[in-house]
């Protein structure tokens, strides 16, 4: 995937805090943290991870609507793209 430099920082960026935010949790459960705490952050995790998606893939529809090329992927494709990320 060929991408803008500033939309790859961005997205290793949004990866790297989700993984930083899945290491705290594995910390949070050895500690025997509360429930709700450890809720809340994986539900921060899985928002960190839902924008990085959506970014890549937006940025490949940019792409495609910029170089003018023909769709890679399918209606059908694309719509099973998103909803994985839903």
């Amino acid at each position: 995937m060929q991408t803008d430099p500033a939309v790859t920082r961005d997205i290793l960026m949004r990866l790297r805090r989700a993984r930083g935010q899945l290491d705290g949790i594995i910390g949070m459960i050895e500690d025997e943290r509360s429930c709700g705490d450890v809720v809340t952050q994986l539900a921060a995790v899985s928002k960190a991870l839902d924008r990085a998606g959506f970014k890549i893939v937006a940025n490949g529809l940019q792409q495609c609507w910029e170089q003018g090329e023909d769709a890679p992927l399918t209606r059908e494709e694309l719509e099973k793209l998103f909803l994985a990320l839903a």
